[in-house]
């Protein structure tokens, strides 16, 4: 890696989840970036989890889209930025022009900064005339903003994470916190140690590694939480904890919202039965609820991927609107944002049926004040094509452009296939992008590269309405811009006034200047404090949440939460409790596909993979996407652990392996969501996905997809470490996952190999003459070679009709060093470490690479009781804490062995 620094320390946030904690990046002189937490951000206090913590590894400019390109005759042709923008801007005027502002659209990102999304908004909405703008928000956040709309009248978080160190009850829903929020977890997690009497209740159809540390698990049928809340709801009714002055003065809609939930839910043993989950714990779930008045309920895509997932949000709010916990410290609904800058879209109208200032598109009064602080030419007076409905426009030929920012809809939507026939379709596909290779960018007629973290300069807003600075220390790569630049570009190009930005300050400015625009108090997101900001101090911004005003003294003031005054968003100033029946998932299990599929992420990877991808450490982990179920059910369908299977559903299909984490219930599958088409042959689980949506939120049905799984039959196994790239394109299954120094490929294919060295070579590209060592047992199917130059390990096969192949950590460290010692090659030949080198397991603790074995012979060796011991012997579990849950598991399985 080859950067120059133009800086020598800078605090910027980090690009990940919506947490939004602080980093700070230090260049060194070789030219790499030393990552550390920013100790005085107020979201992490220093803490990173390894993905943050492993950003310096990912920002190198290798496979980084670098110069303007256009597709001709199926090929790309670098161009100049002036050709690249006038085929972009020339494109969607002429469709425009001869269908009209609906025929184009955005496709936008909560990766981009505040300012970008700003002006893509501004673009679209404002001057084109078309709210056909939309954003990856909606396939996680949008059934929160929906059901806050509902409830309180705006797209309102009430809390901040400080109510989590307050509260003395943290309900999770839907969220595998531990891997997803880390740093958020581990602060709950020093709650519980704090104070052992805070109960901690997870509510999950599987049993993550949340679920250690909490007091009471509530493994709910998948699409059930509707039915467990309005229970809640009946029974605190029924026992008399609602604040009736409370409801009185500030409510609206209690009686129909009881009505519906006294339906089907007021007696909590048919609650139980319907939720699947013993009646004793439902029980002490609510009561412990009832009784206790500082309860946090954090949701997240468990609750909000789901076809009734605004219903879910509103079933969840209801409970706190009848008991008053709400905007008091330690208490109220609490959504875990996505992404990095899902609220700040939110602000700025990124989703199809928002305005920006959080005003609304069917108000006319709110149209017209955006209209006229813009001074634009017209204003979208109608909701825009949600992300999935868009695809489907683009495949009928109603949208007929589509400028895709800072995405992967190829890998992350719903029914990916039809996504691919969309783009297929489509007259005109703009992507900007950092990365050269993906899954979308092969059907793109025009790539325009964007600036990456590090190098982009602007704001985002975390989960508790923080605003920070994301600050560049790098410098542009290549012919690489800013995304708000690009898109100014091309609205100037179309004959557009109004996009004279200078900097991202400049969109700053205006963006909270159309925050107080016209701003009676009426509207709660108000930026009144940060209107005018100075360049200079715009650079120094430190982290304020919003409402943002100037005190007395001119300092700036935050607001740590919303609602203390009992006053919501509402024109009459009440909440509204929303009537939610329940209803069960769109597409139920049938005899052809009778398992429940269910998505998420890992501990260690980031969306599809484009930057995590790129950090060894970050796939020590988990390396292979998978296919989490319960061994009762492979035994039923068929397959094994660690062999490969097929997961298909009626929209597509996709390859992974097989494995029981022992955290799943009997009728459901798991499969992560990572896995794209550079990373692994045919592991995009949206080709799976349903695209059923929530008729309100539009977000799409990723939690429960009917699917059935059978065996991928294969004739053998292998693996490849190599420090040259391969050719895979005839192998049946491969995966590819970044080393330090090498690319591992695991690999199975269906036909037998007759001549093995010779296929072996051929796929490594050994000439005949080069140093190769190899073993074959012919009458086992097993062969191992390996390919030295000089005294350097290059590349390396192992070789089996069996998944039993060699531990690869052992063989990976072999890459490191620069001669092979005779007891190594002796060890490859031999398909084991030797000697003195030691095989360390697969990874658990990612921050200090410390694998399996290694903490299990510590846990032996030391008589080791606690994760404080075993981290004060071999580091694991000694940073951001990810690893903890899987410690104590090891610990007790370890600990069980040894006394057996």
């Amino acid at each position: 890696m080859n950067l120059s620094p133009i800086s020598l320390a800078v605090r910027s946030t980090c690009p990940y989840c919506g947490v939004g904690c602080g980093v700070t990046a230090t260049p060194l002189p070789d030219g790499a970036i030393a990552i550390a937490g920013d100790a005085s951000h107020p979201a992490n206090r220093g803490r990173l989890c390894v993905k943050g913590a492993a950003l310096g590894e990912t920002i190198g400019l290798e496979g980084r889209l670098l110069h303007p390109a256009v597709r001709e005759d199926g090929a790309l042709r670098q161009v100049s930025w002036d050709e690249a923008l006038e085929r972009v801007a020339g494109g969607l005027r002429a469709i425009i022009d001869q269908h009209g502002p609906d025929a184009v659209a955005l496709y936008v990102s909560g990766q981009l900064l505040t300012e970008d999304y700003y002006v893509a908004n501004k673009l679209m909405k404002g001057y084109i005339g078309s709210a056909n703008i939309d954003t990856n928000s909606r396939l996680c956040m949008s059934s929160a903003v929906a059901g806050h709309k509902r409830a309180f009248g705006a797209d309102l978080v009430p809390g901040c994470y400080e109510d989590f160190d307050l509260a003395d009850m943290v309900v999770l829903v839907g969220s595998n916190t531990a891997w997803c929020h880390p740093i958020l977890f581990q602060r709950i997690a020093r709650l519980k140690d704090a104070r052992p009497e805070v109960r901690i209740v997870v509510i999950d159809p599987r049993r993550t590694a949340t679920c250690e540390l909490a007091d009471l698990h509530l493994p709910v049928k998948p699409g059930t939480d509707v039915w467990l809340f309005n229970g809640l709801l009946s029974y605190l009714a029924k026992s008399g904890v609602q604040d009736t002055a409370f409801i009185e003065a500030h409510t609206n809609g209690l009686e129909q919202a009881l009505d519906a939930a006294h339906v089907d839910c007021a007696d909590p043993l048919a609650v139980a039965r319907h939720c699947r989950v013993e009646p004793s714990d439902l029980m002490a779930f609510y009561g412990g609820f009832a009784a206790t008045t500082k309860v946090i309920t954090a949701f997240s895509q468990g609750v909000n991927q789901s076809s009734a997932g605004t219903d879910k949000v509103n079933s969840i709010i209801n409970c706190h609107l009848l008991t008053g916990r709400i905007g008091q410290p330690g208490m109220g609904p609490f959504s875990i944002t996505g992404q990095p800058n899902a609220m700040g879209g939110r602000e700025v109208g990124g989703l199809a049926n928002m305005l920006a200032a959080h005003m609304d598109l069917d108000n006319p009064q709110h149209r017209d004040t955006v209209q006229t602080f813009w001074s634009s030419p017209r204003i979208a007076d109608k909701g825009g094509l949600k992300a999935v409905d868009l695809f489907k426009a683009i495949e009928a030929g109603t949208v007929k452009a589509v400028w895709v920012i800072a995405t992967n809809p190829m890998v992350s939507m719903p029914d990916a296939n039809q996504v691919q026939r969309a783009l297929e379709k489509c007259e005109l596909v703009v992507v900007s992008d950092i990365i050269a290779n993906t899954d979308t960018n092969a059907f793109a007629d025009v790539l325009l590269p964007a600036l990456g973290w590090g190098e982009k300069d602007g704001t985002v807003t975390n989960s508790e309405r923080l605003i920070s600075r994301q600050r560049a220390f790098l410098p542009a790569p290549g012919e690489a811009r800013a995304d708000w630049r690009m898109l100014a570009d091309v609205a100037r190009r179309m004959g557009f006034d109004g996009f004279d930005f200078a900097s991202s300050h400049a969109v700053f400015d205006e963006h909270a200047r159309l925050s107080v625009f016209r701003n009676d108090g009426a509207r709660m997101f108000n930026l009144a404090g940060l209107c005018g900001l100075p360049a200079p101090d715009y650079d120094k911004l430190e982290p304020v949440q919003w409402p943002v005003r100037r005190g007395a003294d001119g300092a700036l003031e935050g607001s740590a939460r919303l609602f203390a005054d009992r006053r919501f968003a509402h024109a009459d100033g009440k909440a509204r409790f929303i009537a939610t029946a329940p209803r069960a998932p769109v597409n139920a299990v049938d005899p052809e596909y009778p398992l429940v599929l269910n998505t998420g992420r890992v501990r260690d990877q980031w969306h599809t993979m484009s930057r995590t991808g790129r950090a060894p450490r970050l796939a020590d982990h988990t390396a292979e996407a998978f296919i989490d179920m319960h061994p009762q059910d492979a035994l039923l369908y068929g397959v094994r652990e660690g062999e490969l299977a097929r997961v298909s559903s009626q929209w597509g299909a996709m390859v992974a392996r097989v494995q029981h984490g022992g955290g799943i219930a009997r009728g459901s599958v798991f499969v992560p969501i990572h896995w794209n088409g550079q990373s692994a042959s045919d592991a995009r689980v949206g080709t799976v996905v349903n695209p059923a949506v929530d008729p309100v939120s539009g977000e799409p049905e990723f939690k429960h997809t009917p699917v059935q799984v059978e065996r991928f039959g294969v004739a053998w196994h292998a693996f490849v470490l190599s420090r040259s790239e391969l050719a895979l394109d005839q192998v049946a299954h491969w995966t590819r996952v970044q080393g330090r120094g090498f690319a591992r490929y695991e690999m199975a294919g269906r036909g037998q190999l007759r001549e093995r060295a010779a296929w072996a070579r051929a796929l490594l590209g050994v000439s005949m003459d080069a140093d190769w060592l190899d073993y074959e047992d012919a009458s086992d199917g097993v062969y191992r070679a390996v390919h030295v130059v000089g005294e350097r390990i290059e590349q390396c096969i192992f070789l089996s009709p069996r998944t039993d192949l060699p531990a690869r950590a052992w063989l990976a460290s072999l890459f490191a060093s620069d001669s092979l010692t005779q007891l190594d090659r002796a060890g490859l030949l031999a398909g084991q470490a030797l000697g003195t080198r030691l095989d360390t397991g697969p990874t658990v603790c990612s921050c200090f690479g410390v694998g399996r074995n290694t903490i299990c012979a510590a846990i032996v060796a030391r008589d080791l009781k606690t994760v404080p011991e075993v981290t004060a012997c071999v580091k694991a579990g000694g940073n951001c804490g990810s690893c903890v849950p899987e410690i104590k598991v090891l610990l007790m399985q370890t600990r069980a062995r040894e006394t057996a």
